[in-house]
């Protein structure tokens, strides 16, 4: 008997065993799900924290390892084409001839925070992009900034020296940080080294207060950047006393000013990465917590303070500055880094996907200084004191009208784009932020370079498509977030169904030998979701995914400004808007559907006609819900109690709607539902240049040149005879007003204390002077209290007589009843 094809066959069949045996255990799999990526102590293929820093389970990639695609990458697109990639064009901040950045003694115009604050989103948007001309011309910037540097180590501007003012320092440190990033350009490593010693020799005569103090942790964490970089010991004792000197956030809430806020609140989170405490973790999220349990209970992930947070200013027709948005994703971004927590890609998601789009128009040439959730009418006049700051506030423009917003808007999109993957200790890769795009990176213990593309049109669909590229197999864990609306997740790898038991706010977790090729396919199915803002006179909103709904409403825009290339808009409602949702109280999602779905996501999908999911709801209107003041009327109770016939409306992603209602009442014809009451405006004017309402809105002045608070002026009217005038809603008994009279000499040199004034009753069809009045005071700083004999009247008028060749105004106005 042969035996030799015998044994040629076991022979074969143990060959491949063994390869089947090596195949097998190549391919092992591990797919659970953690709250937090691993953490490592001393994780070296990215700048992640030196000891004794608190190891971070997160680490930025370096700029230029992710590429966007998809409506990402056509933002960022637009962006270059836009006011931020011809911001010198627009704005007189920054030209480089006349900047004291540029001057090599810190010597010339216009030297605060304007240009490094468009800087850092420019240099950015050019390196994610890999686009030349933006890099060029931010590099010539750059250079120009890094000759100032004094031998004492200061940089910049010699005015922000002379007044002891570092705060455009920490933007510009950024804009090195993303340099350095970009290009490993040798000079700025030693050149932050030298400034920060410079810092250190300040002593207590660093960081005096004002905003510097205020938003010290972005100094602070630029510090940390460099110390991760070289190791010098005496950066971390820098760090101390930036962290001494810096306002205290870490005992409550510092300032109440929106941006200060968004940007400042994570400062002792930064903090925590030195003190090794959880303390000052903890006190960066009650900080958060905090402010939006009062001023967030909104949709689209931000807060009313427009400019300030103010106690009973809380609906949601109050706005957030444009500013606000990007330094709280920022804020959102630098913390999902030191935390691993999820919950900070959520924020952000959520601000970038429902408030950031709507700030711009379509084309990122233009933004407004204020969004809200709720808002219906986007025009130039003042809406103080209802919004904080009188002037135009919520038109489109690309000028300096916006002068903060029009530079900061511009890291939003590029630090987002940037954030998308983070490296983990444990050598592997993340997927933080979801948006399509491309990434190489290391991972492994050898720290071999792999690609993986992510095809996706999240957050308007819920299929994630991951494609590994490797030039040889390597094992590595990669992470993808759980969003936390996320109730099951279907996953597939290599066309094989994996089980996963999903929950929300987490991260999927695959650990295995990658091969070239290898394809997960991840579904997180996206279902309809009503929240109720009981702090909001329970109020709801619509969720589907990551995407809030809004009402649609036509949008008419009118040119009221600016040049061809650079026009000025306002935006008017074209349909009806005062709706309330019907809603089935015991399943209130099953009262909204999608209607309609695009297979094939428009490069700029941000728009009402571009869309990409379309649901329908049932309504009825509330003619009683109208505007207040050029605003969209304050929510009342709900359900409001109405009689109007059922309607369906169509309801939009937030971000599409920029004339928007997203945050709606509920309405019923029951008999326990509330009535709504129409809005009443007490006052009316001869002339009104400012506001109406800040006549009488409760603020004292502490002057009558106070500059700080809403003012009703009849400017630009002089020398003539003008009236204000208040209504009540019921006659009133009154037995005498009191005025604070505006008067800006001599830092304006417009208004002035009026020449003479009355007060008059309304008696029927006539006025007539108040019976028995006492002197009608015309001083300055102080209210002008005047009595008379009761009148009866549904109606009270100030008349006066103005000074020839100046206007006047009012402060605030009493009633003595």
């Amino acid at each position: 008997m042969n035996t030799r094809p015998f044994r040629a066959i076991i022979g074969a069949a143990l060959v491949l065993a063994i390869a089947g045996a090596a195949l097998a255990e190549e391919n092992a799999m591990t797919v659970t799900v953690v709250d937090t990526p691993a953490v490592v102590q001393g994780a070296t293929h990215y700048a992640f924290n030196r000891a004794p820093l608190a190891p971070n389970p997160l680490a930025k990639l370096p700029i230029g390892a992710i590429r966007p695609e998809g409506w990402l990458r056509h933002q960022l697109e637009l962006m270059t084409d836009g006011m931020i990639g011809r911001l010198p064009e627009v704005s007189r901040w920054c030209q480089f001839d006349d900047s004291a950045w540029t001057h090599p003694k810190g010597e010339g115009k216009y030297g605060w925070e304007e240009m490094p604050y468009w800087l850092k989103g420019f240099g950015d948007l050019g390196y994610v992009l890999d686009d030349e001309r933006i890099t060029s011309e931010a590099r010539r910037w750059i250079d120009a900034i890094l000759a100032t540097q004094r031998d004492s180590g200061y940089f910049g501007p010699q005015a922000n020296l002379e007044q002891n003012d570092i705060w455009p320092n920490m933007i510009a440190l950024n804009v090195l940080q993303s340099f350095y990033e970009a290009t490993g350009d040798e000079r700025v490593l030693p050149f932050l080294t030298n400034y920060f010693r410079w810092e250190l020799d300040q002593g207590d005569n660093l960081l005096p207060g004002s905003w510097q103090a205020i938003r010290a942790g972005d100094n602070l964490e630029s510090i940390y950047w460099l110390y991760n970089r070289t190791g010098d010991a005496f950066l971390l004792d820098a760090a101390r006393l930036v962290h001494r000197r810096a306002a205290n956030w870490t005992e409550g809430i510092a300032s109440w000013h929106g941006v200060n806020i968004c940007q400042s609140y994570r400062e002792p989170a930064v903090y925590f990465q030195q003190a090794g405490d959880r303390a000052f973790l903890n006190a960066a999220e009650r900080n958060y917590r905090e402010v939006m349990d009062l001023y967030g209970q909104v949709p689209g992930g931000m807060f009313g303070a427009d400019e300030n947070a103010r106690p009973g200013y809380t609906g949601p027709r109050q706005a957030a500055e444009t500013c606000s948005m990007v330094e709280f994703m920022l804020s959102f971004e630098m913390l999902l880094g030191i935390t691993g927590d999820p919950k900070f890609a959520d924020r952000c998601e959520d601000v970038a996907f429902n408030s950031l789009p709507a700030s711009m128009t379509a084309d990122l040439k233009g933004l407004h200084y204020l969004t809200a959730p709720n808002m219906v009418q986007l025009d130039q006049e003042s809406k103080s004191p209802l919004l904080q700051n009188g002037g135009c506030m919520l038109a489109y423009s690309p000028g300096e009208r916006y002068r903060c917003c029009q530079h900061n808007v511009s890291h939003g999109w590029p630090y987002f784009a940037e954030h998308l993957w983070m490296a983990t200790g444990d050598n592997g890769l993340a997927a933080v932020l979801l948006a399509a795009n491309k990434v190489k990176a290391k991972v492994g213990e050898s720290a071999q370079e792999v690609a993986i593309d992510l095809a996706t049109d999240y957050p308007f669909d819920d299929t994630l498509r991951f494609t590994v590229h490797t030039g040889a197999p390597v094992a590595f864990p990669l992470y993808v977030r759980l969003p936390h609306w996320v109730n099951e997740a279907h996953l597939e790898i290599n066309d094989k169904v994996v089980k996963v038991d999903a929950r929300p706010t987490a991260f999927l977790r695959i650990e295995r030998t990658w091969q070239d090729g290898d394809e997960i396919k991840l579904t997180l199915p996206m279902n309809i979701r009503v929240r109720t803002w009981d702090k909001n006179h329970n109020s709801v909103s619509v969720d589907r995914g990551p995407l809030t709904y809004s009402l649609k409403i036509g949008e008419r825009w009118e040119k009221f400004g600016g040049s061809d290339e650079w026009p000025e808009w306002e935006v008017y409602p074209t349909t009806p808007w005062n709706y309330g949702l019907v809603l089935d109280p015991s399943a209130p999602a099953k009262s909204v559907e999608v209607i309609a779905q695009s297979r094939e996501i428009a490069p700029q999908p941000f728009t009402v006609e571009a869309a990409p999911i379309v649901l329908k709801a049932k309504a009825r209107r509330i003619p009683e819900w109208t505007m207040e003041q050029g605003l969209v009327g304050k929510l009342q109770n709900s359900p409001a109690r109405v009689e109007t016939d059922v309607e369906d409306v169509t309801l939009i992603p937030m971000a599409c709607a920029r004339l928007r209602i997203s945050a709606f009442p509920t309405v019923s014809d029951a008999a326990e539902a509330h009535t709504w009451e129409e809005y009443f405006n007490p006052f009316s004017a001869s002339h009104c240049h400012d506001s109406l309402l800040a006549v009488s809105d409760g603020v004292d002045p502490r002057n009558s040149d106070d500059h700080s608070i809403p003012r009703f002026t009849w400017w630009s009217h002089k020398g003539t005879t003008e009236w204000i005038q208040w209504e009540f809603r019921k006659a009133k008994t009154v037995r005498g007003v009191e005025v604070y009279w505006f008067d800006d000499e001599p830092r304006g040199g417009h208004c002035r204390v009026p020449a003479s004034w009355k007060c008059l009753y309304r008696a029927g069809d006539t006025w007539q002077e108040v019976p028995n009045a006492a002197a009608y005071g015309l001083e300055k700083d102080r209210f002008n209290a005047v009595t008379f004999d009761a009148v009866a009247t549904d109606a009270l008028r100030i008349e006066v007589q103005l000074r020839p060749e100046f206007s006047g105004g009012i402060l605030e106005w009493r009633l003595s009843e």
